[in-house]
């Protein structure tokens, strides 16, 4: 589980912080989601409006979590139909979007094999390949039927949003960071991260992209302003099978199997001022992180104009699109080559 202990421990950190004689801070650390997150509010009203993230962050962990059993997916998987709410239900049209644009790489209807490995939980195991066979053909969006409010699913099938809640719960806490009257923000909902405006001292944001190898350090970091940045990657929650072989948690819907990536780590930039939002961003990190390098590459360049991303490699290269030009760090001694994609 990616936790925020602190900010060195997280796929995306805050690295810049306010200074003497700088606009008074707030900040706010809960824990949702299964994740600790952190939220920096600058300016007039910034405790109001950090707890009001706080309640609809809370709010939409009541509504989106598979695991709450008064939640409207926890009722959608255990009677097969349910009228949703309508947050849930627009998250669920988004994922069900998302999963037709990369090809299924991003599927909310794996749900069942995430039950059936547990990597997340306290008991993973290596399920028998019969028992990833009988689940895989409940696996894919044409198993969910959506229309408005009124949703079901064919029967055996389950959904779990969680891979794209966090990025949902970003999206919130920026419409609400908008609406405030404070001029900077920041929020890490996990691995996903929103930055809001400038810092106190009137700059754009430093964020952090963790190095899969060395998770005390991190790979480069990137100057944005009213973004998103969501990592995805396989070195924060993992287990070793009795071979030796270790499983990480993502799962391919294509296989049944945790993702086997010549990628480490895929962090994707959307800008709020172009329509980009962290539900997007938060999807296709775990889509292009299932695809691996060479589809991950190809989808950016048919899909360019609405995200930016920066891809680490099993084998030592640190990959970035010409949109991160001007706001790319690599960070030196991190033994990487860094490279700037073309188009």
């Amino acid at each position: 589980m990616k936790r925020l202990i602190c900010l060195l421990l997280c796929g995306l950190t805050l690295l810049s912080l306010t200074g003497c004689g700088a606009p008074k801070t707030e900040t706010l650390d809960i824990f949702a989601m299964d994740t600790y997150m952190s939220l920096v509010a600058i300016g007039d009203g910034a405790s109001d409006v950090l707890q009001a993230c706080s309640n609809e962050i809370n709010t939409l962990e009541q509504r989106l979590s598979r695991t709450i059993e008064t939640s409207s997916v926890a009722q959608l998987n255990a009677n097969g139909s349910a009228q949703l709410d309508d947050d849930t239900a627009a998250l669920l049209q988004a994922a069900l979007r998302y999963s037709a644009e990369t090809g299924g790489a991003f599927d909310v209807t794996i749900a069942p094999l995430v039950e059936l490995w547990g990597i997340t939980g306290d008991d993973p195991r290596v399920p028998a390949q019969s028992e990833i066979d009988a689940l895989l053909p409940l696996v894919g969006s044409e198993h969910v039927h959506l229309e408005g409010t009124a949703a079901a699913l064919d029967e055996g099938c389950a959904i779990d949003l969680g891979g794209i809640a966090k990025g949902y719960a970003s999206d919130k806490t920026a419409e609400l960071f908008a609406g405030s009257g404070i001029f900077g923000g920041f929020v890490s909902l996990g691995g996903n991260v929103y930055v809001h405006g400038v810092t106190a001292e009137g700059q754009p944001w430093n964020v952090a992209i963790q190095d899969p190898r060395n998770t005390e350090a991190y790979a480069c970091t990137l100057r944005l302003s009213d973004a998103f940045v969501v990592t995805s990657g396989g070195y924060q929650r993992f287990f070793t099978g009795p071979d030796g072989t270790v499983y990480q948690h993502i799962i391919d819907p294509a296989t049944g199997y945790p993702v086997q990536s010549d990628l480490l780590s895929v962090s994707i930039v959307t800008r709020r001022d172009n329509g980009g939002t962290g539900t997007m961003a938060d999807a296709y990190s775990t889509a292009l992180y299932v695809m691996g390098e060479t589809a991950a590459v190809d989808f950016w360049r048919q899909h360019s104009a609405a995200f930016d991303m920066v891809l680490v490699t099993a084998d030592g290269r640190l990959l970035y699109t010409p949109g991160l030009a001007d706001c790319f760090n690599k960070t030196e001694g991190s033994g990487y080559d860094d490279q700037c994609l073309t188009a």
